[in-house]
């Protein structure tokens, strides 16, 4: 849309507006920066996008933000921009403050996870708030004395420095893909552990363990391994060449270490799902990518990053935002069967 003049040729004002629509300047600036609820009716906010909209009205953010004291911009912490997942939280994030008015700075922890620098010279001076994963807590450590408001996704409920949280039922998804290979027959079970220190794959590692240890006659190994294809895959390697019964069921902390599994198992020998089962987390196109498709968990990833600006901008109003754990889906493909019987031979 076009900018009109006013009669006098000059840009439409907020006092245009005001006296379009019948209402005080006051009352135009509650509407248009998204402070009017509770405080103007539906009717009159709508008769003041409509006089804006009508005069092609567009508000002076940088004056606006001068007197606001406020940059209307969110750092978005993630571990690494190569990982599919954290590209659409970013995603989803930049839709919802793109919404309001905002920005969001995409930040990456340069070697994927750990710490690293302040970004900029003054945090508090450059941002109104910080949204970041738990994976990415390390780049933190600069920033959190900044004073900023701090929203954190996937992380620990007990974190004192969160001023709001928005966290993935992942206990629940490991129970998914627990009681989906216990169904199938499957007793020895070989997790395939990140060694990524996350609280994310902390809740994994519990989940696993405690849903196994209800069910008689399971047996449950861990290999720890590099957050990479190559690193699943020699830690399996490894795991396979061990001594004692071989598990019929591997279960990886996420899909890249599952594609890493699969191809571990194969270069034994073995066959997925016939000899081995193999599930994922995170639901990425890899999964789908990977012959046999992967039998992983789905991440609602776009609205973790939904979320996760809603609570800063709840946070921003002086609101606190109730914790709510959003759900996971299991999603079966044909990367898990029914385990092998005890004395069936490997294909050749």
């Amino acid at each position: 849309m076009q900018i009109r003049e006013t009669a006098g040729g000059a840009r439409p004002t907020s006092k245009d507006v005001a006296r379009a629509a019948g209402v005080s300047q006051a009352t135009v600036s509650l509407v248009l920066g998204d402070k009017w609820r509770g405080r103007v009716s539906e009717r009159t906010a709508g008769l003041v996008r409509q006089a804006a909209s009508d005069l092609g009205y567009r508000p002076n953010l940088a004056a606006r933000n001068l007197r606001l004291g406020r940059t209307r911009t969110a750092l978005l912490v993630v571990p690494a921009l190569t990982n599919e997942f954290f590209a659409r939280v970013y995603a989803g994030a930049a839709a919802v403050a793109s919404e309001h008015g905002f920005g969001v700075v995409l930040y990456p922890s340069p070697e994927g996870v750990g710490p690293a620098k302040d970004p900029f010279a003054s945090a508090r001076a450059a941002l109104d708030g910080v949204i970041a994963s738990s994976m990415a807590a390390g780049a933190l450590d600069a920033i959190r004395g900044a004073d900023l408001p701090l929203v954190m996704l996937d992380s620990e409920p007990a974190d004192p420095a969160a001023a709001a949280q928005v966290n993935l039922d992942i206990a629940d998804g490991m129970r998914q893909v627990t009681d989906h290979l216990l169904r199938l027959g499957h007793r020895r079970f070989l997790h395939l552990a990140s060694a990524v220190p996350s609280w994310t794959f902390e809740v994994r590692a519990r989940a696993l363990r405690d849903a196994l240890g209800a069910a008689p006659g399971v047996s449950l190994r861990t290999a720890p391994a590099a957050l990479s294809v190559s690193g699943a895959r020699e830690a399996v390697e490894r795991a396979l060449a061990g001594t004692g019964p071989r598990p019929t069921a591997l279960v990886c902390d996420d899909d890249i270490l599952a594609a890493g599994a699969c191809k571990a198992v194969r270069r034994q020998g073995l066959r997925v799902p016939e000899d081995v089962s193999v599930t994922g987390f995170d639901d990425l196109a890899l999964a789908t990518a990977l012959d046999p498709e992967l039998t992983t968990v789905r991440l609602p990833a776009e609205r973790v990053g939904e979320e996760g600006m809603s609570a800063l901008l709840a946070v921003l109003r002086g609101e606190s935002p109730a914790p709510d754990a959003l759900p996971v889906t299991l999603i079966p493909r044909a990367s898990t069967a029914p385990a092998p019987a005890p004395d069936e031979p490997v294909a050749p």
